[in-house]
C-alpha cells in the first residue's frame, strides 16, 4: 500500500484525454461571463454613465468570486482513499475516503471524483471517473470520511485514482479541480470461483502408499499386494481381522495404487481467439473455469498444474494445498487473451510434462471453420497417443458472436473421435448447474 500522506504536488485531472476540452467545458460560464465584463466596460469608456459603469463592477465582481472562490476552496485540501487491496470478481467492494482541511478557514461544497478502470469494466466501457460523493463542510484543520460501495465487475489488476477534489460553489461558474494520489493506489480482482462437486477423472500412477491414503472417488483403484503388521496412523478400515486372530495382533491389507487423480489446465491466451467483449466474454468465463477447477482440485489433494501464453508466461507445476491454489489465482487474476503463440503448442508443451493417465483440460475459443482446427486436433492426439485423458470445454461461437452456426463446427466432431469428454459451454450459461448436473 502506498503511503497514506498525500503528495504535495497537484496532479493533473483528465480522465477523458482531453484537458483543453475539459477545461473548456468547465470554464464555459466564467469566459461567457467574462465576455459580457468586457462589453460592459467598453460601453462604460464610451458612454460616461454611472449606471454602466456599476453594471460593469458588477459583472466583474461575480466573475471574480465565480472563479477565484472555487480555487480557494479546494486549496490546502487532500483526499485519501483507503479499502480493500483484493476483492473478488462480482462481489461489493467498499472504499473509504477521507478528506482533510489543512487551512484555518472551513471549506463547502466540495465534490470527490476518483479514476476507478474496474467501474464499468464488466461491459467493456471507456474509462471514465466516478462521482464518489460530496462534502458540504470541512472545518478549519479538520477531516471528513465517508464510504462508497462498488461491486468489483471485472477480475484484473488495476491502478487507482488519482482522487479528485472539484468545486464550483457558490456561483456554478468555473470549476476548480485538483487530484491527489494518496492511500489505496491498486486493487486486485480474483476471478469469481462457483463450487464443483465432481468431476470425471481418472488415474495417474503413483507410488506405493499406506493404508491412510484414500484416492478420490472415480479416480480409479488400488491392487491387493499382502499383509503387514499395524503401524501407528493406519486406516482402521484396512485392518484384515481372520489374520489378526490367527497371529495374535493387528494385520493391515497393503495397497499399491493403480491410480490418483491429476489435472492440467491449459488456457488459450492467443490474442484474437477470444469470443464477445466485457465480463462474459469467452477468455473471461474460460478463466473462471480454471479457477473453479484449480479450487476443486486443490481441496480435494489433487496435484494440478496450469499452462498458458500470453505477454506474460502462465507456468505453473502441479502440486496441493492452499498456497498452491493462491498462486495459481494470483495469476488467473492478471492473465490476458494477448498472446501470440498459437493453443496447439501449448498443447505439446503440455504433452512433453505429461504424467500417463493424467486428465488434460482443454479450452477452445476458435471460431468454427472448415477443418476443424487441425493443428489444435493433432496436438490432442499427441496427448493422447502420451496417455492423457481428454476433458475439452467447447465455447459456443454463436452464442458469444452470433457468426458462426453450432451445427458445422467440426472441431467439436474431431475431439469426440479423440474419444474426448466434450462440455460445450454458451454464454449466459449458469456454470454451477453446467459442472454440478
Amino acid at each position: 500500500m502506498s503511503d497514506s500522506r498525500a503528495p504535495e504536488t497537484p496532479l493533473p485531472l483528465a480522465f477523458d484525454g482531453r484537458p483543453l476540452a475539459g477545461w473548456l467545458g468547465r470554464h464555459r460560464r466564467a469566459l461567457i461571463l467574462a465576455g459580457l465584463t468586457l462589453v460592459a466596460y467598453t460601453a462604460a469608456l464610451n458612454r460616461v454613465q454611472a449606471l454602466l459603469w456599476a453594471v460593469a463592477a458588477l459583472f466583474l465582481a461575480t466573475l471574480a468570486a465565480g472563479v477565484v472562490w472555487p480555487h480557494w476552496l479546494v486549496r490546502r485540501l487532500a483526499a485519501e482513499r483507503s479499502g480493500p487491496v483484493r476483492a473478488a470478481e462480482g462481489e461489493p467492494l467498499q472504499l473509504t475516503v477521507t478528506v482533510h482541511n489543512r487551512g484555518l478557514l472551513p471549506r463547502f461544497m466540495v465534490e470527490l471524483v476518483d479514476r476507478l478502470p474496474f467501474v464499468g469494466a464488466a461491459a467493456g466501457a471507456p474509462l471514465a471517473e466516478v462521482v464518489l460523493g460530496q462534502v458540504a463542510w470541512v472545518p478549519g484543520g479538520g477531516t471528513r470520511q465517508f464510504s462508497v460501495t462498488l461491486q468489483a465487475e471485472k477480475r484484473g489488476l488495476y491502478q487507482l485514482g488519482p482522487v479528485g477534489l472539484a468545486s464550483s460553489f457558490p456561483l456554478g461558474l468555473a470549476e476548480a479541480r485538483q487530484g491527489r494520489n494518496a492511500g489505496l493506489t491498486s486493487l486486485v480482482i480474483y476471478p469469481r470461483i462457483f463450487p464443483i462437486v465432481a468431476l470425471p477423472l481418472r488415474g495417474t500412477p503413483t507410488l506405493i502408499h499406506r493404508g491412510a491414503l484414500q484416492l478420490p472417488e472415480g479416480a480409479g483403484s488400488s491392487e491387493f499386494c499382502g499383509l503387514r503388521e499395524y503401524r501407528r496412523g493406519d486406516n482402521p478400515r484396512h485392518i484384515h481381522w481372520p489374520s489378526s486372530a490367527r497371529n495374535a495382533e493387528l494385520m493391515v491389507r497393503e495397497f499399491e495404487p493403480l491410480a490418483s487423480a491429476s489435472l492440467c489446465l491449459v488456457l488459450d491466451c492467443q490474442a484474437g481467439a477470444e469470443l464477445g467483449r466485457g465480463r462474459d466474454s469467452s477468455f473471461e468465463v474460460a478463466v473462471r473455469i480454471a479457477a473453479s477447477l484449480a479450487r476443486y482440485a486443490t481441496g480435494n489433494g489433487l496435484p494440478v498444474r496450469l499452462l498458458g501464453a500470453g505477454r506474460q508466461p502462465l507456468e505453473i507445476g502441479a502440486g496441493c494445498g492452499e498456497l498452491h491454489f493462491q498462486e495459481m489465482l494470483d495469476a488467473l487474476a492478471v492473465v490476458a487473451a494477448d498472446g501470440d503463440t498459437p493453443y496447439a503448442q501449448m498443447l505439446e508443451q503440455a504433452a512433453a510434462a505429461l504424467t500417463p493417465g493424467e486428465t488434460v483440460i482443454s479450452f477452445h475459443n476458435e471460431p468454427a471453420v472448415p477443418g476443424g482446427g487441425q493443428a489444435t486436433l493433432g496436438a490432442l492426439a499427441q496427448l493422447r497417443q502420451r496417455g492423457a485423458h481428454l476433458l475439452s470445454l467447447r465455447f459456443v461461437p454463436e452464442s458469444f458472436t452470433g457468426a458462426t452456426a453450432w451445427g458445422s463446427d467440426g472441431l467439436t466432431g474431431g475431439l469426440m473421435e479423440l474419444g474426448a469428454r466434450v462440455l460445450p459451454v454458451r454464454r449466459g450459461d449458469d456454470l454451477l448447474a453446467l459442472f454440478n448436473p
